[in-house]
């Protein structure tokens, strides 16, 4: 079922209340007319009226707090289906990982997390809205029966062409908001893009230039509001054409009727009205527009809810000393096959550097050998357990990352160490700080480890040695390290990679390697080249092909 339907699902009690509300102040409302209509007559006739009055006031009177409470209902579901939707998405996408932005775009996924779950939201609220204001128009309809059958008749001759209108409408609506939608989502990419190679940006001098491009899509979105607006402009413009025909036809016939004294002066007043209720397109045409809009909004977000997340086994990894091995592993990206059938071991307790040129594969594979992504075809093994089969927290506790861009999460300096720890312990974070050779950099910090991390001003080489501390402090049977220590100084590089390669540093470590330094310190490299394993050994017996040497810049 999609998100949205779950959504109304999860807001049924509400949807239900907010509905019974509404059709409450529209009965309040069809009551009215035949209470005013009653009271005319009788001081018409001069007969006593008092309780006609008083009923015609509470009629009022309830009507308006019934419009009070449908307001309140109203604000209320739209803000909890939206907080709703959006835990929701949040956790689908942070769920799928790298799959997100492999098939959306950052910006894109931005727009529908914010801006078509906000719009989304409203769609429980909508459809309870369109019931209640159906309740007007057929009300009115049985009100003018129970009146004189005469007056549905005449009502009824023009009903088909505001049925056909509110139709059109409809399905005019939904195009336009879908296009609409999708623009704003361009433009939202555009902007992720830009803020994110801002220094690019000033460093080219093209501020102007990208401001260009980012708002190039404005006309297309203005042309495209219009168009909507235009649409239901164009419903309501046609609807009160129609609509006071129909009215004044009801009035003639009644006039007729009051003439042959078949009605009252208060028959032929309620009877005014009801046609009046009968005839609200303009109320119908602001509801359609409504849910045409939620509707165009749940189909974004619907779009994100139908990637398939991963999904894990239940099983716990034996003891082991953190074995890798991949088994014809072929991985797909963009159309282009990235890995090409590659197997590989990587015996438990042992450091593999992995070379290539770029475009060879090199982060793709870091990110299966931790299942940030699954391969197209093949099989991924920790100490001999399928990585699939793995439950969540087996597959996590074992495998621990560090990035070339480390995301710092957390409050603190402290906490972004500690972030994923079960239970966290200040020494733990020390000690990791320490081997990622961060914790000098961090007790210079004004308030140290407890720095927020908005307030602590750092370095590309010191944001990656904290991205370090973390995944040391996560410990687990596996280490990677995506290109972890490329912005780090030669000394600290030297470092750190001694300390990864050091006998007593456990686990298996598994490095993304650019510099010959840092690949001539693991127990072995493998080779990448056109999506396959070249070769595997020492670095310093691969060295003695050019080939090899030409891969670190090296003739």
């Amino acid at each position: 079922m999609p998100l949205t339907g779950l959504a109304t699902r999860h807001s049924a009690a509400r949807c239900v209340a907010l509905c019974l509300v509404g059709v409450a102040s529209t009965g309040a409302g069809l009551l009215l007319p035949a209470a005013l209509g009653r009271t005319l007559d009788l001081l018409l006739a001069h007969a006593p009226a008092t309780r006609w009055v008083l009923i015609c006031a509470g009629l009022v009177l309830a009507a308006a707090l019934l419009d009070a409470a449908e307001t309140v209902l109203s604000g209320t579901l739209d803000a909890r289906t939206t907080a709703w939707l959006r835990r929701r998405l949040t956790g689908h996408v942070l769920a799928l990982g790298p799959r997100a932005t492999a098939r959306f775009r950052p910006g894109d996924l931005v727009a529908r997390l914010v801006g078509n779950a906000a719009q989304a939201g409203t769609a429980p609220a909508a459809r309870a809205a369109l019931l209640a204001a159906f309740a007007g128009p057929a009300g009115g309809l049985v009100a003018l029966g129970l009146i004189d059958p005469w007056l549905v008749a005449v009502f009824l001759v023009g009903a088909p062409v505001l049925t056909l209108l509110l139709r059109a409408f409809a399905r005019d609506t939904t195009r336009c908001v879908a296009e609409y939608q999708r623009v704003q989502g361009r433009i939202a990419t555009a902007l992720a893009e830009a803020v994110e190679g801002h220094r690019t940006v000033r460093a080219a001098g093209t501020a102007d230039r990208e401001a260009a491009r980012i708002l190039r899509p404005l006309p297309e979105l203005s042309r495209s509001g219009r168009l909507m607006w235009r649409v239901q402009g164009r419903a309501a413009g046609r609807a009160s054409a129609v609509a006071p025909l129909l009215q004044l036809g009801v009035v003639a016939v009644a006039g007729v009727l009051l003439v042959r004294h078949r009605l009252t002066v208060g028959e032929v007043l309620a009877a005014s009205r009801y046609a009046v209720l009968a005839a609200g397109v303009g109320v119908l045409v602001g509801q359609f527009a409504s849910l045409a809009r939620a509707r165009g909004a749940a189909e974004r977000v619907d779009e994100v809810m139908a990637q398939p997340a991963p999904v894990h086994g239940e099983r716990r990894l034996p003891p082991g000393p953190g074995r890798l091995e991949l088994r014809g592993v072929t991985a797909r990206r963009g159309g282009r096959t990235v890995l090409d059938g590659v197997d590989l071991v990587v015996p438990g307790g042992s450091t593999l550097a992995v070379v290539g040129r770029s475009g060879t594969g090199k982060t793709l594979l870091a990110a299966l050998a931790g299942r940030l992504a699954d391969p197209d075809a093949g099989e991924i093994l920790l100490d001999g357990v399928p990585l699939r089969e793995l439950s969540h927290d087996a597959l996590r506790d074992a495998v621990g990352y560090a990035f070339e861009r480390p995301a710092l999460l957390g409050a603190t300096i402290e906490d972004a160490i500690a972030l994923g720890l079960p239970s966290p312990s200040p020494a733990r974070v020390r000690e990791a700080a320490r081997t990622a050779h961060a914790d000098g950099f961090v007790r210079r910090l004004p308030h140290g480890y407890a720095t927020l991390c908005a307030d602590a001003p750092r370095s590309g080489g010191e944001s990656q040695r904290l991205g370090l501390a973390r995944a040391f402090a996560h410990g687990g049977r596996l280490l990677v390290l995506d290109d972890a220590l490329s912005s780090l100084d030669t000394v600290t590089e030297s470092r750190i990679a001694d300390a990864l390669v050091s006998p007593g540093s456990g686990g298996t470590r598994l490095l993304i390697a650019h510099r010959a330094a840092t690949a001539a310190r693991a127990d072995a490299v493998a080779w990448l080249e056109g999506g396959r394993v070249r070769a595997v050994g020492p670095h310093a017996r691969l060295w003695r092909d050019p080939e090899y040497r030409a891969v670190f810049g090296d003739g």
